[in-house]
């Protein structure tokens, strides 16, 4: 079986769930299965649950961990809608990966590539909106809030301009095009391509990845007050500085134990309001050795939280 994806600091994640004796680990981001194969074969007494919204990575997986099928059951859907309704009990560890796998990436039907000769970028291919609606037909001041806020793209003014004018004389109608039109205004030069932030600011758009990270929090904190998640290890792998902003944010808002107006006198609450701990303060990133077999997890940046017992 031809192996398409490489993942991230696998052996990190596997050691940060190192303290599972039982129950389900669920994958949030199966993708191509790396992680979850590996937590598999290396921790035998735990059953498998894995989410994805992409039809093409589930099928694959199934092959992938057909040999484990006793212990692994795999759903269709955004993490943040299903992990709310799984029966699957108790749920002792959760990881999710929000990078693009590499399949989607260089497939060039699936239009993530600079040279693909479509614009889709869509994970769920049902899904209604892809990155030709996105390109093609939002406004200008919607495609520069996207280019600087989800891209982070210095020049946002300029390529949303170059967009529209190039699209108010034919349709752009493939991620080539679209990669020509950016390298007009960002020049190329150094290791990263110049539409490498565009595009990056275009995929969250169109795959609300955002808006799912902090709807899988929401989910995870709703689960644990619940009653549900106690001892749950969470990791949560991100690549770029938006989502690593959420998780850091939110993982420090479970840490704090005391709640009181920081002007306050002395403290009056109980100073036991922290749903859990950080296991490392910093994130945990790739090796020397692992950059130099995957050149994808130089932004990988991975923070695990432990919930309370």
């Amino acid at each position: 079986m031809n192996i398409p994806h490489i993942p991230v600091l696998l052996e990190e994640v596997l050691d940060g769930f190192s303290n599972i004796k039982e129950g389900y680990f669920v994958d949030c981001t199966l993708g191509y299965a790396g992680h979850s194969e590996a937590m598999l074969k290396h921790y035998e007494q735990i059953n498998h649950v894995g989410i994805d919204r992409d039809d093409e990575a589930l099928a694959f997986s199934k092959e992938r961990l057909k040999v484990f099928e006793a212990r692994s059951r795999l759903y269709k859907g955004t993490f943040a809608n299903t992990l709310p309704t799984l029966k699957e009990t108790p749920i002792t560890g959760i990881l999710a990966d929000f990078g693009v796998s590499s399949l989607q990436l260089d497939k060039m039907d699936r239009g993530f590539s600079f040279e693909s000769e479509t614009l889709d970028m869509r994970m769920d291919s049902s899904a209604s909106l892809s990155a030709y609606e996105v390109v093609n037909e939002y406004p200008q001041d919607k495609l520069e809030y996207i280019l600087n806020h989800y891209g982070e793209v210095r020049s946002y003014k300029k390529v949303a301009s170059a967009i529209i004018q190039a699209r108010s004389l034919k349709p752009i109608e493939s991620g080539k095009e679209l990669s020509e039109i950016i390298c007009t205004v960002i020049p190329r030069g150094g290791k990263i391509h110049p539409a490498t932030l565009s595009f990056q600011g275009i995929r969250i758009e169109v795959n609300n990845e955002l808006g799912e990270i902090e709807g899988l929090l929401d989910v995870l904190e709703s689960k644990f007050k619940a009653g549900e998640l106690k001892g749950t290890i969470v990791s949560l792998i991100t690549f770029h500085s938006l989502e690593d902003r959420l998780v850091k944010n939110r993982y420090k808002t479970w840490a704090t134990k005391c709640i009181c107006d920081p002007q306050a006198m002395r403290c009056t609450c109980s100073k036991e309001n922290d749903l859990g701990k950080m296991l490392v303060r910093k994130p945990i990133t790739a090796t020397k050795q692992e950059l130099k077999i995957n050149a994808r997890s130089r932004s990988a940046k991975l923070r695990t939280f432990i919930f309370k017992r």
